[in-house]
């Protein structure tokens, strides 16, 4: 066996090789996904062979095939997991998602919910090769419909506000926005005097503050020195307001004392006149 005829052998052992490794995978991994039908008569605009599929949200498979049935339906096929929780309460939406339905940021997909508890596995209906799960309205999300959205809701809120808010009401809310910016202007024109009342403000305190010193040390000397002292006085004033009490009694008693001054007190036993 020539050099040539081993190349050709070993190229066709490769092919063979890579063919049954496709088939191979091919299978195993048709083995992992389940088939679904759609069937709507909503416009599939946007949806395309590889669209994803999501189950509220997770990716769990992707469109296979789209195809139109008659001029009203649209049959739609789907590679689902088989782990994804399709059941009988199971519902699909052909939802666009992005700037556009179109738009290079935008795309369409397959959105899975469940709206029941019904749990039973989907089963091939009579005459069809694949369960086929129910389909709800289209639904689209994108900025051109959401920017409408926004507009509709500004015009009912402006229509409820034109309706709650009389004429009389708004040229109050007019008035107080312009008394507002009136005064806004008087502050910004005195900012240069509030400014100087502020630093004559701060430059005051300064100024009271050995004021303040000073007064504490009084009270200090007040407190040690002069209260004590004064305490002394009023405690001997006391004693001799007593004593001249007691000489204007006796005075009372006998006047004579003015003259002849206080006499002795008389002798005691045993002692002498």
């Amino acid at each position: 066996m020539n050099v040539e005829t081993r190349a050709r052998v070993a190229f066709a052992c490769v092919v063979l090789v890579g063919t049954a490794a496709g088939i191979g995978w091919y299978f195993l991994a048709s083995s992992r996904y389940t088939t679904f039908q759609l069937r709507t008569q909503d416009s599939a605009d946007g949806l395309i062979d590889d669209a994803p599929v999501e189950f509220h949200g997770v990716e769990v498979g992707r469109v296979t095939r789209v195809e139109l049935i008659d001029p009203h339906s649209v049959s739609i096929l789907l590679s689902v997991r088989k782990d994804a929780p399709v059941t009988r309460a199971t519902i699909a939406t052909i939802t666009a998602r992005g700037l556009a339905t179109r738009g290079f940021t935008g795309y369409v997909y397959i959105a899975l919910e469940d709206v029941g508890k019904n749990s039973e596995p989907l089963q091939p209906p009579p005459g069809s090769a694949f369960p086929l799960i129910p389909v709800a309205p289209s639904r689209t999300v994108s900025l051109d419909v959401t920017i409408d959205q926004v507009k509709q809701d500004v015009r009912l809120l402006t229509g409820l506000l034109q309706s709650v808010l009389d004429q009389r009401t708004v040229g109050s809310l007019k008035q107080s926005v312009d008394n507002l910016q009136k005064v806004t202007q008087t502050l910004a024109a005195n900012n240069e005097k509030l400014s100087s009342l502020i630093l004559n403000a701060e430059r005051a305190s300064n100024q009271f503050r050995p004021l303040l010193e000073s007064s504490d040390e009084a009270v200090k000397t007040l407190q040690t020195q002069l209260l004590p002292q004064t305490y002394d006085t009023l405690i001997k004033l006391n004693k001799l307001s007593t004593s001249l009490q007691d000489v204007v009694a006796e005075i009372e008693r006998d006047p004579s004392v003015l003259v002849r001054g206080k006499s002795p007190p008389p002798p005691g036993p045993g002692e002498k006149k």
